[in-house]
């Protein structure tokens, strides 16, 4: 096989096994809440441990309350894992506090 072949299909290799993502749905719980003392959403996943460089989105979610209400419903959120790779790229750059490469959104 001719080496730069080979070069070029172990690159290949190694981008797909890095954005490679397995999903899956798991339950959660979501709290709500817009007072004067808070004003926030916090989520609780059950069974699933998120690590670096995992995805979570949280659907059938309310996007906002009343002022002065605090809400707790259940859910699902869908799961996006990092593979092996991405998960200690996102390790190593976590170190250097490269804090753009966290993205957290309210939609």
């Amino acid at each position: 096989m001719v080496p730069w072949l080979l070069a070029a299909v172990a690159v290949a290799a190694l981008a797909f096994w890095f954005v490679r993502r397995r999903r899956f749905v798991v339950p959660c719980s979501v709290e709500l809440e817009s007072t004067h003392e808070h004003f926030h959403a916090h989520v609780v996943l059950d069974g699933f441990e998120a690590e670096p460089g995992d995805a979570i989105r949280v659907t059938r979610a309310p996007t906002a309350i009343p002022f002065g209400e605090v809400q707790a419903i259940r859910s699902e959120a869908e799961v996006q894992q990092a593979s092996w790779l991405r998960r200690q790229w996102t390790r190593l750059i976590g170190r250097f506090e490269f804090y753009e490469l966290y993205d957290v959104g309210f939609e």
